[in-house]
């Protein structure tokens, strides 16, 4: 294999890598989050504002360092790209024109 191609299977290896890490840290989040939902439920006691406040302030900071991994994860791609727009326009201008009235 020439050394451009090794050079293009390692940076492909390592964008998987990352997409792998970022999913393994969304299912831990989502998981966590959830216990930590729940523990807002069931608390009780003199600390119960505290624990609150320490639970909600956790969520927040994860939920902005999910984000962050997110957007670094999947820079540069987008949702909807410039061809499933032109597709979908091209669509519904088909189903305009196909359109019948009712009582045709």
């Amino acid at each position: 294999m020439p050394n451009e191609e090794k050079e293009q299977f390692r940076k492909a290896k390592d964008k998987v890598r990352k997409i792998k890490i970022f999913y393994i840290h969304l299912a831990g989040y989502i998981v966590g989050v959830g216990l930590l939902l729940f523990n807002l439920y069931i608390v009780a006691g003199p600390y119960k504002n505290n624990i609150i406040s320490l639970n909600l302030s956790v969520i927040v900071a994860w939920t902005v360092f999910i984000v962050v991994h997110g957007l670094n994860v999947f820079k540069g791609k987008h949702i909807f790209k410039k061809s499933w727009e032109d597709k979908k326009a091209e669509k519904f201008l088909k189903e305009k024109e196909e359109k019948t009235t009712f009582w045709e």
